[in-house]
C-alpha cells in the first residue's frame, strides 16, 4: 500500500450500536481497498479505540491517526441537549477537525439527529440553503433514484422542496453520472392539482425552475425509476426509506418459508439462489453505506446505528467520492441561481 493522498476522512469511532469494534474493522477495510488513496482520522476514546486497533495488523505509517474525544453521544441522547452537554463528543470533535481543514470529510454511524444538528452548526450551511437535506439512494428497475429529503426535515415549506430538488439534481449528476437528471415530486396523484397546499405550491415552483422537472410521482412509481430525483418532505421520505429497507429481510423470510413447505420449494429456491442474491445485494443498505447530508459546508455522511463493517467501509468510500467530485461546489453554484 502506498502513502495516502492529501484526502483525509474523519471517522466517528464511537458512533453506532457496535462501536468501536465494527467501526475500526470497516475503516481498516476501507484503507486496504483504497490502496493509499486517502488516510483515516479516527475520533473517539483513546483507550477503547487503541485496544481495538491493536487487534488488527497495523496499517501503513501515515494512513491512520487517532484524536481523543472523551464523550459519546448515545442513540438515546436528545441531539440538541447532548451537543451542549457533551462538547467533547466524538461527533463534535470529528466535525470540528473537518471544519478546520484537518479532514476532507466526516463519517458517523452515531445518533442521526446529533450528526445532522452538529454538521449544520459546526460546518455551517452553504449560502442560500435554508435547510440541509438527507439524500438516500433507492434501487430501481432503471438504476438508482435519489430520494430527498430522507429524514432531515419533518415539516417543509414549498421553497425548501425546491432547494432539495436543486441539491439532489447536482448530487445525481455528479455521483450517478446523469447530466440532466429528471426530478419528480412525490405526491398522491400525477395531476398538478393533487396534494396539499405545500405540494401544489412546490409543483408550481419546480415547474417554473430550470430543473428537468417531470411532474408528480406516485409511491408505486418510485421503484420503476419514474424520476432520477424524487422530492418530498423528510416525514414522508423517511417512512418510504425505512419501508424500502425492510423489503430484503421480508423477502428472505418469505423465500425461507416457501422452501420449507416442500421438496419442490427447496429445489426452486436452490436454483434461484444466485439471482436472488444479486437482487438482495442491490436492495441491501450496506452496499450504499450511508446517506449524505447535502447543503452543509463540508462532506458529512450519516450511517445506520446498526452498520456493519461493510457499511462503514462503503460510507468512507462514498465520502471520498463526494470530495473528489466536488459536489458542494456544484450545489453552491446551483443554489445561487435561486437565492
Amino acid at each position: 500500500m502506498s502513502q495516502a493522498s492529501n484526502i483525509t476522512i474523519a471517522v466517528d469511532a464511537m458512533g453506532g450500536d457496535h462501536a468501536p469494534s465494527v467501526v475500526i474493522e470497516g475503516a481498516l477495510a476501507a484503507l486496504e481497498e483504497s490502496g493509499g488513496r486517502f488516510s483515516i482520522h479516527l475520533v473517539g476514546q483513546k483507550e477503547s479505540v487503541g485496544s481495538e486497533l491493536a487487534k488488527h495488523p497495523a496499517p501503513p505509517a501515515g494512513t491512520c491517526t487517532l484524536t481523543h474525544a472523551s464523550d459519546i453521544i448515545t442513540m438515546d441522547d436528545t441531539p440538541t441537549a447532548a451537543l451542549k452537554s457533551k462538547r467533547d463528543s466524538s461527533i463534535a470533535v470529528g466535525l470540528t477537525i473537518h471544519r478546520d481543514g484537518k479532514a476532507s470529510a466526516f463519517v458517523s454511524a452515531g445518533n442521526t439527529g446529533a450528526v445532522l444538528s452538529a454538521s449544520t452548526l459546526i460546518l455551517g450551511r452553504i449560502p442560500g440553503v435554508g435547510r440541509p437535506t438527507i439524500g438516500a439512494l433507492i434501487p430501481t428497475t432503471t438504476g438508482k433514484t435519489l430520494l430527498v429529503d430522507a429524514g432531515a426535515n419533518v415539516d417543509c415549506r414549498p421553497h425548501h422542496l425546491l432547494e432539495f430538488a436543486v441539491m439532489g439534481s447536482i448530487y445525481a449528476s455528479a455521483m450517478l453520472g446523469k447530466p440532466n437528471p429528471s426530478v419528480g415530486l412525490l405526491n398522491i396523484g400525477e395531476e398538478d392539482s393533487k396534494g396539499n397546499d405545500a405540494a401544489r405550491e412546490a409543483y408550481t415552483l419546480l415547474a417554473s425552475s430550470k430543473l428537468n422537472f417531470t411532474g408528480n410521482v406516485e409511491g408505486r412509481d418510485v421503484l420503476y425509476g419514474a424520476a432520477d430525483v424524487v422530492v418530498c418532505d423528510g416525514f414522508v421520505g423517511n417512512i418510504l426509506l425505512k419501508f424500502g429497507e425492510s423489503i430484503p429481510a421480508f423477502l428472505r423470510m418469505k423465500f425461507t418459508e416457501y422452501a420449507s413447505r416442500s421438496l419442490k420449494g427447496k429445489l426452486v429456491t436452490l436454483v434461484a439462489r444466485g439471482r436472488l442474491r444479486t437482487v438482495m445485494k442491490e436492495l441491501d443498505y450496506q452496499e450504499h453505506g450511508g446517506v449524505p447530508l447535502l447543503g452543509v459546508n463540508g462532506v458529512s455522511i450519516i450511517g445506520h446505528g446498526g452498520s456493519t463493517p461493510k457499511a462503514i467501509k462503503n460510507m468512507i468510500l462514498r465520502a471520498e467520492e463526494m470530495v473528489l467530485r466536488n459536489v458542494n461546489a456544484g450545489i453552491r453554484d446551483a443554489i445561487a441561481q435561486y437565492s
